[in-house]
């Protein structure tokens, strides 16, 4: 018997390794001193329980079924109704590097081999783990379910934070109490989802917290089970339709990567953990992040009626409030005067753009911004030359209707001439036209994904797509949208570099979608756009100020026509891209807390301890008669602050005050954010 351990600055996994059996998990949680580990093995501290097998099975790395673990397995599999109870039967640990181990597997009875790849980052304390199943048989192996991770829960995990929503309304917080009844939530849609983002985060009584997210833009789903010795078992993974996995002899599959943390610090070391994380994820142009542009997108102002004498209107309007970027959305391709066709057909409509697209992109880039483009390359309608061309290209089974959304249907990116034609198309753009930065959309969950279940191939496909393309264009951006935020994970991110958080851009619906997505991902990657009044998902009515202001720590941009503002509203909107660009390296760097005030406030801080930008909403009318206090958690109780608002005086306070009673606050109207800078004198 020996020890697997792997330390970062804050987390410590332990793990019990025998040569006969599945790592045991030992201990996953806050970082433990060098040194320390279980007093005996941990067998030797669990007599035998009445009703029980003689052998006892912990909880380990790898579940098996049918072997006595009674609990969920981490793999569901057979050959023809055969080898379908599982066990290690051997295991060898392989070190690496300093902070990886892979740990070997093998069932010798069932003819399986197992690698699972364990990495705790110490620049960002999160454990990263993967599982590669091998068909070490000789027959056809059949594979229902395998977890990519499989994570301890200790007896005081009480609540997990998970999200749900739809279109328009993504990031819909639920907190479920942990009993001994089971937790699940999956995702079948095909990808991402806005009604099951692909993570959680688990609170405990002591106020750790534990978080997981999978990287993954496909179906998958993740457990939480109570096991017999009062922990529980965290299982992640992909799933996949019937049939859709079948290993032949010697094949392998690799489940993709489960990033996890824990923070003695709560849901915010938690969140500040994932962020590092996804941010050491990220291909930049150039290889690191440039300050983040203020975007102009033409969807809101626009939608399908393009004009080009008037989109350069648009742009000279841009340029005069300082936007960096302009990007002209869907609308542009051959045909497409509405939503019922040309898809696929991804070339300028010679109607709206007789000299193409070039006259309009000259003009956005003589005024100083970059020209970005819209487009949705998954995507075929039927009523287009690509379909009426190769209608086999469309994902359908054989005998089934097909089934359209938003009128259309979806290409199957398993085939390598699908690829080759989308690839041939873009670049005939990119190759051509000075575009720096391309919105790829996805406007429809999947249904039938081939006579052959190919789900998992279909984001396969779409990621070597996109790989091929950052390839050949390693200067361009993309931006991740799905209908809004239906494919945000750790996965995708590994070839774009923004996320479109919703396509509702009500400030007011805004607020919980943002907060709910800063749990996970950084605020540099957050789409936040300033919309309309009346915002067009909701009818509801907002100042400009707030607008701004809500969308102000993200990456912020905005969505309506330009020329149809007043010039209060202008001159509001240009007040607040002049702030957005003096601050967004201190929003877009460094850590993020949240709170909350009560009474209808919430709060973000954005920096370090010493130096931060506190963003405060108030988001309803007050119900108090005095405002409330926000309390600073992660201040230095032994420094005093200079807090500067936005507009006024700054004071000193000390930090005990601000970490124990708080901040006072001035009277807000009911939408209103204001802004302050906290520096450690």
């Amino acid at each position: 018997m020996n020890w697997a351990i792997l330390h970062s600055p804050a987390c410590t996994a332990i793990w019990e390794v025998h040569e006969d059996e599945a790592p045991l998990w030992r201990y996953w949680g806050p970082r433990l001193p060098d040194g320390a580990l279980p007093p005996c093995p941990l067998r030797a501290e669990r007599p035998e329980p009445s009703f029980s097998l003689h052998h006892d099975v912990p909880l380990s790395l790898f579940p098996g079924i049918g072997m006595g673990w009674f609990g969920v397995p981490a793999l569901a599999a057979h050959r023809a109704g055969a080898d379908w109870t599982h066990a290690a039967t051997a295991c060898r640990v392989e070190t690496v590097s300093a902070d990886t181990l892979r740990f070997h597997l093998r069932d010798d009875v069932a003819g399986l081999a197992i690698a699972i790849t364990a990495r705790l980052d110490p620049a960002t304390d999160t454990l990263t783990l993967a599982t590669t199943l091998t068909n070490a048989g000789v027959t056809v192996l059949d594979v229902a379910t395998l977890a990519a991770a499989c994570l301890p829960l200790p007896p005081d995990a009480e609540e997990v934070l998970s999200y749900t929503g739809r279109h328009n309304s993504e990031f819909i917080a639920i907190t479920d109490t942990l009993t001994r009844s089971g937790w699940r939530r999956e995702n079948r849609r095909g990808l991402t989802s806005h009604d099951c983002f692909p993570g959680a985060i688990v609170t405990c009584a002591d106020g750790t917290a534990y978080g997981a997210q999978i990287a993954w833009s496909g179906n998958h789903a993740q457990s939480i089970d109570w096991i017999d010795d009062g922990r529980r078992q965290w299982l992640l993974g992909e799933t996949y339709a019937p049939g859709e996995i079948r290993l032949a002899p010697g094949e392998s599959i690799t489940t993709p990567e489960v990033l996890a943390t824990v923070s003695a610090q709560g849901m915010d070391g938690v969140n500040q953990a994932f962020h590092r994380a996804i941010r050491a994820r990220i291909v930049w142009p150039g290889g690191a992040m440039a300050p983040r542009k203020v975007h102009l997108n033409t969807w809101e102002g626009f939608y399908f009626d393009h004009d080009l004498a008037s989109l350069k209107d648009l742009a000279n309007a841009a340029a005069q409030v300082g936007i960096e970027r302009f990007v002209l959305d869907d609308g542009w391709f051959a045909g497409r005067d509405d939503d019922t066709s040309s898809l696929g057909d991804w070339w300028p409509d010679p109607a709206k753009y007789p000299e193409g697209l070039a006259p309009l992109a000259r003009h956005v880039i003589g005024l100083g911004m970059d020209f970005g483009l819209w487009v949705e390359p998954e995507m075929v309608n039927p009523d287009s030359d690509l379909y009426r061309a190769h209608p086999d290209w469309a994902l359908h089974v054989d005998g089934r209707p097909l089934l359209a959304a938003r009128n259309q249907l979806v290409l199957d990116m398993s085939l390598p001439q699908v690829r080759d034609y989308l690839f041939e198309a873009i670049t005939a753009l990119l190759g051509t036209l000075p575009i720096a930065y391309l919105k790829w959309d996805h406007n429809r969950d999947l249904t039938h994904a081939g006579n052959r279940a190919s789900f998992r191939a279909q984001v396969l496909g779409t990621y070597t797509l996109m790989a091929r393309l950052r390839a050949a264009f390693p200067a361009v951006e993309i931006e991740s949208c799905a209908g809004g935020g239906g494919r945000i994970d750790a996965g995708v991110i590994a070839h774009t570099h923004r996320f479109w958080t919703s396509d509702c851009i009500d400030a007011i619906s805004r607020v919980n979608i943002q907060r709910g997505f800063l749990r996970f991902m950084p605020p540099e990657l957050m789409g936040s756009h300033v919309g309309a009044c009346p915002a067009h998902s909701t009818g509801r009515m907002q100042s400009m100020a707030f607008r701004s202001g809500v969308a102000l720590p993200g990456h912020f941009g905005v969505e309506l026509d330009l020329r149809q503002l007043s010039k209060a509203d202008r001159a509001e909107l240009g007040q607040a891209i002049t702030r957005y660009k003096t601050w967004r390296d201190r929003f877009h760097h460094g850590l993020v807390w949240q709170g909350e005030a009560d009474d209808h406030v919430v709060w973000q801080a954005h920096g370090q301890p010493h130096d931060l930008l506190l963003h405060a909403t108030r988001f309803a009318p007050t119900s108090w008669r005095h405002a409330p206090h926000l309390r600073l958690p992660m201040l230095d109780p032994t420094r005093r602050y200079r807090v500067t608002p936005e507009h006024g005086e700054g004071q000193e306070i000390a930090g005990s005050w601000l970490m124990r009673v708080g901040l006072a606050l001035p009277p807000m109207p009911g939408e209103a954010v204001l802004i302050y800078t906290i520096t450690a004198i």
